[in-house]
């Protein structure tokens, strides 16, 4: 073969042979892209709950299945929101727009050594938590899979959200075990009660008495007593409780009604209420136990959507039930009094026909909003007032308050002796005093507040989760002072007799 046949053969031989090295370097290239990429690593499934997102990492296998269907999953959430109020179940988000990611409060696993709280948490049966709800799991599955939205069972809305402390707590533990969700490492769950600051029972109580406390049919004990009686028999059977009498133990109870039959049997454990209104004193007190905040019940103001004192028609506002017992006669005094004052919205309501949502639109178009004693000294009305950004003015002199050891409540409170406020035109005259620049001062501090009354799934730092846990925390090593003190000569005496 002459040489000038065999140039166009070398020529194409090296074309080929470059275009193969190119080929398979810009392979490896997009190999090591691909590695290093978190986009094609991770999946960032948005699921809103109560306003806030869930950040979930799937497994390899079904990454791909993920992100192809991740549209059609918030298209499903979208169309399971209901309105607060209405029907059951979270009270997801009122538009897509609302899915948003947000910064991780944590990188891996909490260290336990700088965790807060370390609780252990008992497996009771699903019929005391979850089960409540209507949930089944597997054979022997005793909790629903956190990390995974459709496994964790609705709550019912409109105002059985109001008491549901219990379901948020636990769920927040539950998560504490799963490197997946963040969450602030405040409180975590140990699986060795010896390792534990406390103790925690998974007893939906309040849940327990608004679903369950009926007698039904040939039924001679409700359900709602029959677990308690159960949950009695095996706290007090547990070496658990027997090693410090219950006092390690934590139980939420914050239905005012909700543990009547098992409330003295185990007053000696740490109670987390409403208030104290139909506890005697020595089952419930401010040294032992936990004031929680209702879950509100109206849609929180976001941003500047909060109306400054201009754009605020109303002087004062109450809407809800005027004929109260006890302590809650007040209300019907102060409605003859102020029905017909001008600026003041003083009606009867419920939930019925859209109520809730009337109610979050009154407060967020008044200054201040009427916080009257009920059949108890509290309501959800003052934490549907502090998420409204309305001032509120507290009419109930037994009132105990959460936080109170770290919030200063007159910042962005008033508070009026229930003597004066049934004194003819003492309130209204008190209210129309109060000039903008102080409301201003008190509605700016409300906004900086109202994020320690929300209660949502994950927790956040200092949210209202968050702020039960630490005050569990300060109760613990207030109670650890206590003993301690007592302490101090018992065991000089000890060393005395030996």
């Amino acid at each position: 073969m002459s040489e000038k046949s065999m140039l166009p053969s070398r020529f194409l031989f090296y074309i080929i042979t470059t275009s193969i090295f190119l080929l398979i370097l810009s392979s490896l290239f997009l190999l090591e892209f691909s590695n290093t990429s978190t986009i094609s690593t991770k999946v960032l499934k948005l699921i809103l709950v109560n306003n806030t997102s869930v950040y979930l990492k799937p497994s390899a296998k079904n990454e791909q299945a993920e992100v192809s269907s991740l549209p059609s999953m918030t298209s499903q959430i979208e169309h399971k929101v209901r309105l607060e109020g209405q029907g059951e179940g979270f009270n997801f988000t009122d538009s897509g727009r609302n899915f948003i990611s947000r910064k991780r409060q944590r990188k891996g696993a909490c260290d336990p050594d700088q965790v807060l709280l370390k609780v252990f948490m008992y497996d009771l049966p699903p019929d005391f938590h979850f089960g409540l709800l209507g949930w089944k799991g597997y054979a022997g599955e005793t909790w629903p899979n956190v990390q995974d939205l459709a496994q964790i069972p609705t709550y019912p809305g409109g105002l059985n959200l109001q008491h549901s402390i219990e379901y948020w707590l636990t769920l927040d533990l539950l998560s504490s075990e799963t490197l997946d969700i963040d969450r602030p490492c405040t409180a975590i769950r140990v699986n060795n009660s010896s390792l534990a600051d406390i103790i925690f029972v998974p007893f939906f109580s309040s849940l327990s008495y608004n679903r369950h406390s009926k007698l039904h049919g040939k039924d001679k004990i409700s359900v709602n007593r029959m677990l308690q009686s159960k949950l009695v028999r095996y706290l007090t059977g547990r070496d658990e409780w027997k090693q410090m009498g219950g006092k390690n133990h934590i139980i939420v109870a914050h239905h005012p009604n909700s543990m009547l039959d098992a409330r003295k049997k185990l007053g000696s454990a740490m109670f987390v209420l409403a208030d104290f209104g139909r506890y005697p004193a020595e089952i419930a007190n401010l040294e032992k136990d936990i004031i929680a905040p209702y879950k509100h019940v109206v849609s929180t103001i976001r941003g500047d959507a909060s109306a400054p004192f201009s754009k605020r028609p109303i002087l004062a506002y109450f809407q809800g039930a005027v004929y109260r017992k006890d302590g809650g006669a007040i209300r019907q005094e102060l409605y003859y009094l102020l029905k017909d004052e001008k600026g003041v919205h003083f009606a009867f309501g419920s939930v019925q026909g859209n109520g809730i949502h009337k109610a979050g639109q009154g407060m967020a178009s008044s200054k201040f909003c009427l916080n009257i004693a009920g059949d108890t000294p509290s309501s959800n009305r003052l934490f549907d007032a502090i998420v409204n950004h309305c001032v509120p003015v507290i009419i109930s002199d037994e009132i105990e308050l959460p936080f109170e050891d770290v919030l200063d409540y007159s910042e962005f409170c008033l508070f009026v002796r229930a003597a004066d406020a049934v004194k003819k035109g003492y309130l209204v005259n008190l209210l129309r005093g109060i000039k903008e620049n102080k409301w201003t001062k008190m509605w700016e501090r409300l906004k900086e507040v109202a994020q320690h009354f929300e209660f949502q799934y994950p927790s956040r730092p200092d949210d209202a989760v968050d702020m039960i846990w630490q005050a569990v925390s300060r109760k613990i090593s207030s109670a650890r002072i206590k003993l301690h003190r007592e302490n101090r000569y018992r065991r000089s005496r000890l060393f005395k007799g030996n």
